[in-house]
């Protein structure tokens, strides 16, 4: 079983910030901005490469509201899913990282 997997089922303690009966979203322990939460949807998908569309559509209104509860969701905020190993996915079930509260360097 994957660590969010067991994070979902109340196995590995989190700091929840949303959660409803499809998805959960969490601090992340390793912070790499002011708010860096992991949004992850409570079923085992690996990336990005393997979600379904109406997954994708469901998790993109969750995501929204998450910036919403954060109170960033006008300011601004990064979101970010790496996918396999060349794109630095660590762990194998899809999460997206959404970075605020500062402002955040350009990428490209």
């Amino acid at each position: 079983m994957c660590l969010f997997c067991k994070i979902i089922k109340g196995e590995i303690p989190n700091k929840t910030v949303l959660e409803d009966e499809q998805f959960l979203a969490f601090e992340d322990i390793n912070p790499q901005a002011k708010i860096h939460v992991l949004i992850i949807p409570k079923i085992h998908v690996d990336s990005f490469n393997e979600i379904s569309s109406e997954l994708m559509k469901d998790i993109t209104s969750f995501i929204q509201k998450v910036a919403a509860t954060l109170g960033v969701k006008e300011k601004g905020y990064r979101l970010i899913t790496n996918i396999g190993q060349d794109g630095g996915q660590e762990v194998k079930h899809i999460h997206f990282h959404l970075l605020a509260g500062e402002q955040l360097g350009a990428l490209v």
